[in-house]
């Protein structure tokens, strides 16, 4: 569907995307992560045909994004991170207007609307002026006049930037949705989102892709340990160096100040390793009452920082 062949892109001196390549599927939702500054907007733009690359090339349905410049963008619905909106219009009359730049017939205009207000969540709204609408609001209005042409592929960069939690979860569920009949490129800062949304992840740093797998295969791919939080019933001695004896455990680390009465340790294990059974069995010889026993696995938070972070 998409294919970025040794793509760079440099503005002067400076060079944004260095040599990278990557496939996007058909019907894949794809999470498009980095760092400020890493080169995710600026690879996006190539893939829109908005720019056009230093060297390499982009394809969209095995066409050239430079050579086939119209009939690229017609397979693509692109949300920018700022896209512009007409705020003296109300919303029904703006997507008029955009049904008419995508040259969809009038007498099929009607139609793409109602679909577009329906798929969106706009019935609420459909005859507000935009300037009136919440921030939720103008992004469902952003994905609709992305999709109103029928797009095979939906490009969104940070559609839920400025949203509450709230509005978050339900741009997420509309993208989740999307998927299902759309290819998805997703660049997003709340790893949550790709983790719940997407089902394969690039994470690009300083212009060049270090890692892309689906979210299991890059935290599997991670070397982090993972790290059991254990509550006692009592301030047991010796409980900080007895848990570090433990087969499998890397560190122990006393988290409550000395004297508390329900003290609480953090225990990290070596890589792939379960200590659950081996702590327990450390409490039942000891005598020890166990208030709190829990993992914590690495995340894709971990992976991130891991990769992007010098």
């Amino acid at each position: 569907m998409i294919t970025v062949a040794n793509l760079t892109k440099k503005y002067g001196p400076v060079t944004a995307v260095n040599d990278i390549s990557f496939e996007v599927r058909q019907g894949e939702i794809l999470g498009f992560l980095g760092p400020n500054g890493a080169g995710k907007t600026t690879t996006m733009k190539v893939i829109t045909g908005y720019l056009n690359p230093t060297a390499g090339k982009t394809t969209v349905k095995g066409l050239d994004t430079v050579q086939h410049p119209l009939e690229t963008k017609r397979a693509i619905g692109y949300v920018p991170e700022s896209f512009p909106l007409y705020e003296d219009m109300m919303v029904y009359d703006y997507l008029q207007h955009i049904a008419e730049i995508r040259e969809i017939p009038a007498a099929q205009r009607p139609a793409k609307i109602r679909e577009m207000v329906d798929v969106c969540g706009l019935t609420a709204v459909i005859a507000k002026d935009i300037t009136e609408l919440s921030r939720g609001y103008r992004q469902r209005v952003g994905l609709a006049q992305a999709m109103i042409h029928d797009p095979d592929i939906l490009i969104l960069d940070e559609p839920t930037s400025g949203l509450d939690p709230n509005q978050i979860v339900e741009i997420r569920h509309l993208i989740k949705r999307l998927g299902e009949r759309k290819t998805v490129i997703l660049s997003t800062h709340i790893l949550s989102e790709v983790t719940a949304t997407c089902n394969r992840v690039i994470i690009i740093n300083e212009g060049k892709v270090v890692a892309d797998g689906t979210p299991e295969q890059l935290l599997e791919r991670d070397q982090s340990n993972n790290f059991l939080t254990l509550q006692l019933g009592a301030d047991y001695d010796n409980a900080e160096p007895l848990l570090a004896r433990v087969d499998f455990v890397a560190s122990a680390k006393r988290l409550s100040a000395n004297g508390a009465e329900h003290p609480t340790f953090l225990v990290e294990s070596r890589k792939n390793s379960d200590i659950r059974a081996k702590v327990f069995q450390l409490a039942v010889e000891k005598g020890w009452t166990i208030l709190e026993m829990h993992t914590e696995a690495a995340s894709l938070e971990d992976v991130f920082r891991k990769l992007t972070v010098q």
